[in-house]
């Protein structure tokens, strides 16, 4: 077979030629190695002549698995900690890094869609041999850091649970690595309807929170003009926007999304390719939309209950005092109740943590398989991927809570979050430029409004991280020496 025929996944769509030329057959996938195989091609799709509600069903579900990454434990520190100490004024940045993932990720499902690879395979093909290994090393420092966040999230939520030590909870962590193998071998649906409810079990557990518990009356209208009147007027607030921004924009998820979407049976004619963008762009805009409204679920409680308070007397006639270098997760939990008049507060917060951790434990791992098998074309099971993924973020972890003890796991989340806002531009830069070129994309390269939407994106993210990199940089000391 020649290298540039279409791989054989697809018997039936031999059959007509004549669409073919509205992608260039240097973009069709090379037989050999595919995205994630064990699940690649495996979902089929009706025609594209089918109904809205029968396609939809068929196509949801790649950008659900990518929205976890936008509620992991790392979202929760930045949230938190921007809600506790500057009340709404960063809620502006939450809606702006959600509308930026929007525009991100959709481009992502694209490039899937439209090539048949993944944004790693894409930067293997099309860049020179030599940009492997330091685009591979740099999007695995990017994995690391969002799996250190999943790490200290499951353990703190299992520490305020059970009362585990901090430091064997994090050590317990490393065992989810079953929790995956085992999913794998269900198939790809199983394991997007498996996230589906962890996802809505974080969902719930905050709308309970904030509109069923008395106590909590958010003001609607002061959050609709903090969200629309951006200003950094306050000390600090630059760098927890960067984490924010790190938190919600991730480099990892471009180049999952570019993956799962090739978990769908897609056909190469012209109607099935504008129909595959079309419920991938719409499944996209739907799962981030509920990832933004839980983020800003997040920022607003914490903003209602803790900003503007000094401290808090909770059982025992203990006094937490609040400050901007508190860990707020864990203060999140002790004083929750006291606050609230509800030991269900505390309860609610726990469980959704440990939801958001697992959940985002998942798509880790299928990330970094991605990653690995894209760039290097190396192939190794599962459960060792995971494994060593997890004993680099459960390491560092280890060292720096057994070096400082169980504070300021916040800080570590925040940090681990600007590690990924740092690492953003090496993953968006080669994506906008893949899906800009007509040669490429042919006739399914963005047009003017992705255009726009995408670079403006990567311009802000990146100017935002060389402005703020000074003290970032200051503040990674501080954490790491303490």
């Amino acid at each position: 077979m020649s290298d540039l025929e279409p791989a054989v996944r697809e018997p039936e769509r031999s059959a007509d030629r004549s669409a073919l030329p509205v992608v260039p057959s240097s973009t069709i996938e090379i037989g050999g190695h595919v995205s994630l195989e064990g699940v690649h091609g495996t979902v089929v799709v009706p025609h594209h002549q089918a109904g809205f509600w029968e396609q939809w069903r068929a196509f949801v579900g790649p950008a659900i698995l990518v929205s976890v990454g936008y509620m992991d434990p790392g979202n929760w520190g930045t949230d938190l900690q921007a809600g506790a100490n500057f009340k709404y004024a960063l809620l502006w940045v939450v809606g702006l890094a959600s509308l930026m993932a929007i525009f991100m990720q959709v481009i992502s499902a694209r490039l899937g869609v439209v090539t048949g690879k993944d944004l790693a395979q894409c930067c293997r093909d099309w860049y020179p041999s030599w940009t492997r290994w330091p685009n591979w090393l740099m999007s695995e420092v990017a994995i690391g850091a969002c799996d250190l966040a999943e790490v200290l999230g499951s353990a703190v939520a299992l520490n305020l649970l059970f009362h585990i030590p901090l430091l064997w909870a994090v050590i317990i962590t490393g065992l989810d690595v079953l929790l995956l193998l085992m999913l794998q071998r269900f198939g790809m649906r199983t394991i997007e309807a498996i996230v589906l409810v962890l996802i809505l079990t974080i969902s719930v557990c905050y709308f309970i929170e904030i509109f069923v518990l008395p106590q909590t009356q958010p003001n609607f209208l002061e959050m609709g003009r903090a969200l629309v009147v951006p200003h950094f007027g306050q000390a600090g607030m630059l760098y927890v926007a960067i984490g924010i921004i790190g938190a919600t924009v991730m480099p990892h998820n471009l180049y999952l999304h570019s993956a799962l979407v090739q978990s769908r049976k897609l056909q190469k004619d012209e109607p099935s390719i504008r129909s595959a963008i079309r419920f991938n762009t719409i499944d996209s805009i739907v799962a981030l939309g509920i990832a933004f409204f839980v983020n800003a679920a997040i920022l607003v409680l914490a903003a209602m209950v803790f900003y503007g308070k000094q401290s808090v007397t909770v059982s025992g006639g203990h006094v937490v005092t609040f400050s901007g270098s508190s860990d707020w997760i864990r203060v999140a939990y002790l004083t929750l109740a006291p606050l609230l008049g509800t030991a269900a507060a505390s309860t609610l917060f726990a469980v959704a943590l440990l939801a958001s951790g697992q959940s985002s434990t998942i798509t880790g791992t299928l990330a970094g398989q991605v990653v690995m098998e894209g760039f290097m074309h190396w192939r190794i099971q599962p459960w060792v991927r995971r494994l060593i993924t997890r004993l680099l973020a459960i390491l560092p972890a280890v060292f720096i809570i057994g070096l400082r003890g169980e504070g300021s796991v916040t800080d570590l989340l925040t940090l681990s979050q600007v590690v990924l806002a740092l690492q953003l531009p090496f993953a968006m830069l080669p994506l906008l430029h893949f899906t800009s070129s007509n040669k490429r994309m042919g006739t399914w390269k963005n047009g003017w409004f992705l255009l726009i939407g995408g670079w403006a994106s990567a311009m802000l993210i990146t100017a935002m991280d060389l402005y703020g990199l000074p003290e970032s940089l200051r503040a990674a000391w501080h954490i790491i020496v303490g």
